[in-house]
């Protein structure tokens, strides 16, 4: 088992893990730092129409292995009074 830190970014905020996280392998790091993304896009619908949300997973020494972007645009069109 190896211990990751998955990093995550909102546009507005980096957030840089500290203590890491054991994984069996980087592919199971991977798929936390993938299913991260939804939860933080939830997070932050309400405050703006173009969003980037990001993770990355790096190992202790901070080499990186792994990055995963999400990018959230939406806009109203042809909308009645809202």
């Amino acid at each position: 088992m190896s211990r990751y830190v998955i990093d995550s970014c909102d546009d507005e905020h980096l957030i840089l893990g500290d203590e890491g996280i054991a994984f069996d392998t980087l592919e199971d790091a991977r798929t936390a730092a993938l299913a991260a993304l939804p939860d933080m896009a939830r997070d932050k619908l309400a405050t703006g129409d173009h969003r980037t949300f990001s993770t990355a997973v790096r190992d202790m020494d901070g080499t990186v292995f792994y990055r995963a972007t999400l990018t959230l645009a939406d806009e109203w069109l042809n909308a009645p009074n809202r």
